[in-house]
Parts: structure tokens; C-alpha cells; sequence
């Protein structure tokens, strides 16, 4: 095994502009660096030695001492219904929880076959306590069969796509991964979600106050979305719509161009604090910061990306560094850990070949392999 590269992580100085691209200013203060250090990732190591294999890695999230991602529906089908449990450490794989199994209660639900098979998981979150419960949310089911004729008329008022966002409730135990209960999501008419399969929720958060956050790519004016819905005790006992109502942040609002939501986690600066959720921001290599109180408008973090090279004795080529700097990173993958936010990127199919600058480089982004990023909280964020 190829030792590990620590990550390195740069303090960035930010300067702020206000009013600095196409955007409405009255709910959102941009961070414009003139100069942005980029993050050096670490490349995640699976439990072959290898990097890993296409994972489509979706959604970051700590627990107990770990991180945990998952793979959406388009990911190598080893990859597929499984939890990756990561080392902070080293960024090696140490465990991979599933493939699924299913409780009688799911099975008899109308999203079994759905779920059994490739699944578009795109966000997690871990119940807070219950021991080894997390919940996931699926997006894309355009490409699966569909539900039948009374499954549709009974969950057709989706507000957003024929196919219902699901909520998932999984628990871990030993190795089994089970699926044991799901709900559908209903969005409010009101709030314009639209039909768009591939543009649906991505991240998932839980607030200390148990309200589940939602974030959406993109509604039908293109603009993201976060939504929310309290998850009580009886929440996982009711098998109609979840009805998510809209979180009325300040977030960001953009005239032209795709910002999607893609990952997001929360974080208290004190104890009193009533938080902020982090957001990031794919397509604009962001990292918002979303004041939960609804006071402050919204900073976006700039954010930048490199990779550690494979050096070899054979390397010759001139432009061959032991770093290079990302074209492309697409990070959807968030979580706080301590004073560090942590990121991970999925691989972009049709971008991923851009990173590739040195011949040797080539095998570990064709394998779409991904990495883990982390900055340092910085307190100016919340002032």
C-alpha cells in the first residue's frame, strides 16, 4: 500500500465583497479571496489497498469516531446499498456495512423494489440517540420501475417528482446494514419544487432541537432550497407523506447559472447559539454559511482543491509536482468535527478526466476514485 499523504490544511485569508457577481445582495455576502491556498485531499484507500472503486461517494457525515459516506445509484455495483465507514486518520476504509436487508414492514411498503435494487441514495444523517440508526435520502427514480397503479394514486400529490423522494431509516448491526422503515416525502404546492429528478434533495442535516433539514439542488426557478420536518418518536410509525415545510433561511438567490446544494451539516459556535448550517455548494466550489436564526445573511466561503500526485522514479515529466491543483472536485459531502469541517468529493464522470495532469495521475481519477478535504472553523464566519 502507497503511504498516505496527510492532509494539509491552509488558513485562508478572506476578504468580502459585497455585490460581487449577478446576485441579490440583500440575503447573501460573498467571500472573494484574491489568492485561494487550495486544500490538499487525501486520497480514501479501500479495504483492497486501492483507491477506491467509482463509489459515487454521496453525503459525509461523523459518528463515534468515524466518517461515514454512501454511494448513489450510478456508483460501481460493489459500491452500491453499502455505508463506508472511514478512518479520520489515514482515510482508509475500515468497514463497509450492507448490502441491505429488509424488515417485513418495508417489504410490504410500495418502495421495496425500489430500494432493493439501485437506489439513488444522495445524503445521511445519524439519529441522534438510537445506537447505529441513520437516515438516508434517496433522489433520482426516473430510471427505475415505477410504482404501481395504486401506489401512484396513493403517493401522486408529491409536490415535486412522480416518483416520491423517500426518507430511510437503516440500522446498523454487526455487519447487517437493514432497512427498516421509509417514508415518502410531500413538498408544500406553494413552494415551486417542480419535476426535476436529478435536481432533488442532496443534504440532510439534524439540528440539536431534532428538526431534519433538507437541502434541494434546485427549485423551478433554479434556486436551492432548504426544507425541514421535526422527527418525533411516532415519525417512523406513520407510513403516509412526510410533509416538509420550507426553512425560510436566507439563503442565497441567483438571476442565471446552476448552485445547487449538494452536502451541508450544522455547527454551534457556543452553547447559546442557535447555529448555522453549513452548506456546499458544488458547481461554485463554495462553502455557505447559513445563519439558523434567520438574522444574518449568508457568507460564502471561496474554496479551492488539490490532489497528491503519484510520484515515481520514472516521473520525468516537467510539469509533474508532488501536488496538482483540481480542475474539477465536485464535493458533496459535509460534516463537523470538532473545530474542522470536513469534505469529500463525488467524482464528476464527465469532469473527472480534467484533474489529470501527470501520466501517472491518470489510473486514480479513470478508477473515479475519491479524496477527503478538511479546513479549519474559522471564527470570523459567524461574526
Amino acid at each position: 500500500m502507497k503511504k498516505l499523504i496527510t492532509i494539509v490544511v491552509v488558513s485562508i485569508m478572506i476578504t468580502f465583497c459585497i455585490g460581487c457577481a449577478p446576485e441579490k445582495t440583500d440575503a447573501t455576502s460573498v467571500v472573494t479571496p484574491p489568492a485561494i491556498t487550495p486544500l490538499l485531499g487525501s486520497w480514501i484507500i479501500d479495504l483492497d489497498g486501492d483507491v477506491m472503486l467509482n463509489p459515487q461517494t454521496s453525503g459525509l457525515k461523523y459518528e463515534n469516531g468515524y466518517l461515514y459516506s454512501l454511494s448513489d445509484a450510478s456508483a460501481d455495483i460493489s459500491q452500491v446499498l453499502r455505508l463506508h465507514q472511514i478512518s479520520m486518520k489515514d482515510s482508509q476504509i475500515v468497514n463497509k456495512f450492507g448490502p441491505s436487508v429488509f424488515s417485513e414492514r418495508v417489504k410490504r411498503s410500495c418502495f421495496f423494489d425500489y430500494l432493493a435494487n439501485k437506489p439513488d441514495y444522495e445524503g445521511l444523517a445519524p439519529i441522534a440517540g438510537e445506537d447505529g440508526a441513520w437516515i438516508f435520502v434517496t433522489e433520482d427514480a426516473s430510471r427505475s420501475e415505477q410504482l404501481s397503479e395504486t401506489c401512484q394514486q396513493q403517493y401522486a400529490k408529491t409536490g415535486s417528482t412522480v416518483y416520491p423522494t423517500l426518507l430511510v431509516r437503516l440500522q446498523v448491526n454487526d455487519e447487517k446494514l437493514e432497512v427498516t422503515h421509509v417514508r415518502p416525502v410531500q413538498f408544500p404546492p406553494a413552494a415551486g419544487v417542480g419535476d426535476f429528478p436529478n435536481d432533488g434533495i442532496e443534504g440532510l442535516t439534524f439540528t440539536k432541537d431534532n428538526r431534519l433539514l433538507l437541502g434541494l439542488e434546485r427549485d423551478i426557478n433554479k434556486q436551492p432550497r432548504v426544507f425541514e420536518i421535526s422527527v418525533g418518536d411516532s415519525f417512523w410509525q406513520e407510513s403516509g407523506f412526510a410533509q416538509v415545510r420550507d426553512s425560510e433561511l436566507l439563503l442565497p438567490s441567483f438571476e442565471n447559472g446552476n448552485h445547487p446544494i449538494n452536502a451541508m451539516d450544522v455547527f454551534y459556535p457556543t452553547s447559546s447559539s442557535q447555529g448555522y448550517l453549513l452548506a456546499v455548494a458544488r458547481n461554485d466550489n463554495e462553502l455557505w454559511i447559513i445563519d439558523l436564526a434567520k438574522k444574518k445573511p449568508t457568507k460564502r466561503i471561496k474554496l479551492a482543491f488539490s490532489a497528491p500526485s503519484v510520484m515515481t522514479q520514472n516521473t520525468t515529466e516537467t510539469t509533474c509536482k508532488a501536488t496538482h491543483v483540481m480542475n474539477n472536485a465536485s464535493i458533496e459531502g459535509v460534516t463537523v468535527v470538532n473545530d474542522y469541517v470536513w469534505m469529500v468529493n463525488d467524482p464528476w464522470k464527465m469532469n473527472y478526466h480534467k484533474n489529470i495532469v501527470c501520466p501517472e495521475d491518470k489510473y486514480r481519477y479513470l478508477k473515479m476514485a475519491p479524496l477527503l478535504f478538511k479546513i479549519k472553523i474559522d471564527n470570523s464566519w459567524f461574526d
